[in-house]
């Protein structure tokens, strides 16, 4: 069975998300953390749920939880990577990080971002069908920084919010199409190089091991030892999350199908459009860990 694990990040969770998942330790862990009893009711309330530390915390828990009760009706996978924060799920399916340590550090990431924006308020717009070449335009204009790239004409930019507010006239009027997101912090860019380095400092008393399959970063390609997880990590708070350069990183495993675990489809969806020979599915599609895994069966075995 050869198939790729790929992890959400923040931005798509929604009350029905992951309908098949089970209240285990996991989980019943992240709850306490968070202080709610039934965390579908408190995703219920976009005020609660786009919070930033609420959002990190909640779904760093739920893919932990997700991968932890497929994994044993599965085979191990052939590469693993996560988008934003769900590298640190991403991490732990991989055997860097313990489960209880990894929703931990999702906390104290997102303290740290929380701190960092309260002195540089910022957020991210997504970029669709605009060329390289007027990306790079707009940011000279708006001092914007690329937070994420996903592909030649689809990007991500953050930075403080006047210059979001201004970035978005200056892309309808080119014709192309934005999206504000859901998060209220320039994750991924300058703005957050406080949060990189206080998280860094948070890291090096964390318990980090050597992957058991291949892992990709969003800032540092293949994650071979403890050392380049850790200063992976923290280096991609604040710098560009390369998604594209992940996906050809993963596509390089000869990987017969893709599992999204989190909430939403999204990355799933970037990479049926990039890669349309190799499918990818989201948990969120099915009903049950044994549906997931049967269709993974009659993909990844093939």
């Amino acid at each position: 069975m050869s198939f790729a694990l790929l992890f959400s990040g923040q931005g798509n969770q929604h009350p029905a998300m992951l309908p098949w998942i089970a209240d285990d330790p996991i989980v019943r862990d992240m709850r306490a953390r968070l202080g709610v009893k039934d965390w579908r009711a408190a995703l219920a309330d976009p005020g609660w749920a786009e919070r930033n530390d609420n959002a990190q915390t909640l779904l760093t828990g739920l893919e932990l939880a997700a991968w932890n009760q497929l994994a044993p009706l599965v085979a191990p996978p052939a590469a693993i990577a996560g988008y934003s924060v769900g590298e640190l799920a991403a991490f732990s399916a991989a055997g860097v990080l313990a489960p209880d340590s990894t929703i931990e550090l999702a906390q104290r990431r997102a303290q740290a971002m929380d701190e960092c924006a309260a002195s540089a308020p910022g957020g991210l717009l997504a970029v669709t069908s605009l060329s390289i070449s007027a990306v790079e335009r707009l940011r000279a204009a708006t001092g914007l920084a690329l937070a994420i790239r996903n592909g030649e004409d689809s990007v991500i930019l953050g930075g403080p919010m006047a210059a979001l507010v201004q970035a978005e006239r200056m892309v309808l009027l080119e014709g192309a199409q934005c999206t504000r997101l859901r998060v209220n912090v320039a994750s991924h860019t300058p703005w957050m190089r406080e949060a990189a380095d206080s998280f860094a400092r948070t890291l090096e008393n964390a318990s980090f091991h050597a992957p058991r399959v291949a892992l990709f970063s969003n800032a540092a390609d293949r994650i071979r030892d403890a050392s380049a997880g850790r200063n992976a990590l923290a280096a991609q708070i604040a710098t560009t999350v390369r998604w594209d350069e992940c996906m050809e990183n993963v596509m390089a495993r000869h990987i017969r199908c893709v599992l999204e675990i989190g909430p939403g489809q999204a990355l799933a969806r970037m990479w049926n459009q990039r890669c349309p020979t190799v499918p990818a599915r989201a948990c969120d599609d099915f009903r049950s860990p044994a549906a997931i895994a049967a269709w993974l069966s009659s993909h990844a075995d093939r």
